[in-house]
């Protein structure tokens, strides 16, 4: 798929990171935990201390629950779904710090990527034991539901914690992961924790929703392409709605850590010093950025950038010229600017051939509407390119990541970008009205 492909297994198996908590502060730290550790002895967090970026960057998750040594946890045998995104704020692994700390960690499951993330797209790390730890990673990529069960059944976990950091977009593999793992936990009756982390692209939701028909790997439920959820809101919304629309018992002990310090208008690389690759092909919060909109290259025969430094930033194949950034910066879009670029793919599409294409450059990330800026690019690169088109599967890839057929079909009948992004906007509001219960931070939706 975009960041990530699908797995091997089969392309429709189901796939089963500002109220700010400051290091000094243990009446804080004390506050923060409260409520889902009563009576937990706070402690400072020493990665807080030595926090890297601007001071009075959000507080994720898991440094609040480590703040008092993982107590959460307390009496339980955990089962950890993370990559290495899952650190705390001095980058240390939660897993290692949970080990050192006495946390019964029965088990890791790793996503597409892999838990230490060595594994390139559409591949994970295997099964194996974690050198470091002594722990048992099992290879979650590609699990369905099923193979979940087995994994907590063998393991012994009775505790399922989650810590990915997410991209905000719909066709972005991880919430999928975290979807499989919730139907398991409903089954087996395990109690299930997010560590929350800040959606990077902000808290406001865009784009059309998948619609029934088109589910697959990169997009198992009817959500907006760019969700405007954090993992933690997501699982609430998982968890009322759609584990009940599955036929399945919500989580009983379903646990929320927030972050701290956090509003949905916080968008772009407010803390850049803190970001690490979610997966291979997002290097920067500007790709994060950009990534809903652009990744929908993926399903064309241009280049998205992949073999490139700039993947999803840079944008071409052999037959565009300079004419398409000069269509593009005439559209005056919000946040963003084209520079004409030329490349040469050292993987994937157009492998080997000069490029020629855009580099879209993000001007002010508090402006960027990512899905505005892919469908313009669209629309562009069709009505100057004969030889633009659908990477071989007559516009079925399309379908999947934008939701539903509609996109490629209007595409390709000529409408310009207005109508297509005005056939999204009343399933795009029911999705806004029926997410607004499940939401945890303030800001405009």
């Amino acid at each position: 798929m975009s960041c990530h492909s699908l797995p091997s297994k089969g392309f429709f198996m189901a796939l089963d990171r500002r109220k700010l908590l400051h290091a000094s502060g243990l009446a804080a730290a004390a506050a923060v935990v409260a409520p889902f550790a009563p009576g937990a002895a706070a402690s400072t967090n020493p990665s807080a201390q030595n926090r890297p970026g601007k001071p009075g960057a959000p507080v994720s998750g898991a440094d609040v629950a480590a703040a008092t040594n993982w107590s959460i946890f307390a009496g339980r045998k955990v089962g950890v779904i993370t990559n290495p995104t899952g650190v705390l704020a001095n980058f240390r692994s939660i897993v290692d710090d949970m080990a050192d700390k006495g946390v019964d960690v029965g088990a890791v499951f790793g996503p597409e990527h892999g838990f230490r993330g060595t594994a390139q797209d559409g591949a994970s790390e295997g099964t194996s034991v974690d050198p470091r730890t002594g722990i048992t990673v099992y290879d979650s990529y590609g699990a369905n539901v099923a193979d979940y069960v087995g994994f907590f059944e063998a393991s012994g976990v009775d505790t399922i914690c989650f810590d990915i950091q997410d991209v905000g977009a719909r066709f972005y593999t991880y919430i999928w992961t975290m979807w499989g793992a919730m139907q398991a936990a409903s089954q087996k009756g395990a109690t299930f924790v997010v560590l929350d982390r800040p959606n990077p692209i902000g808290g406001q939701a865009r784009g059309p929703v998948l619609q029934k028909g088109f589910e697959s790997g990169v997009g198992q439920l009817g959500i907006a392409l760019q969700h405007g959820m954090t993992v933690g809101e997501l699982a609430k919304y998982f968890n009322a709605v759609h584990l009940p629309a599955a036929g399945l018992t919500p989580i009983q002990d379903l646990q929320v850590v927030e972050v701290q310090g956090w509003r949905r208008d916080m968008t772009g690389p407010d803390n850049r010093a803190a970001w690490i690759l979610p997966s291979p092909n997002m290097p920067t919060p500007e790709t994060a950025t950009l990534y809903p909109g652009t990744a929908l290259f993926e399903a064309t025969n241009m280049s998205e950038g992949r073999g490139t430094t700039r993947p999803f930033e840079l944008i071409g194949a052999p037959y565009v010229d300079y004419r398409w950034a000069e269509a593009l910066n005439s559209k005056g879009l919000a946040g963003v600017t084209f520079r004409e670029a030329y490349f040469q793919p050292t993987l994937s599409k157009n492998q080997g051939l000069i490029c020629g294409g855009v580099q879209v450059h993000i001007t002010d990330p508090t402006r960027v509407e990512a899905l505005e800026v892919g469908t313009h690019m669209l629309v562009e690169a069709k009505r100057l390119y004969p030889g633009f088109g659908w990477r071989g599967d007559g516009g079925r890839w399309m379908g999947l990541l934008s939701g539903s057929a509609r996109f490629a079909e209007q595409l390709d009948a000529g409408a310009d970008a207005k109508t297509i992004m005005d056939s999204w906007r009343s399933e795009l509001d029911q999705f806004v009205r029926e997410t607004r219960a499940y939401l945890l931070y303030n800001g405009k939706r």
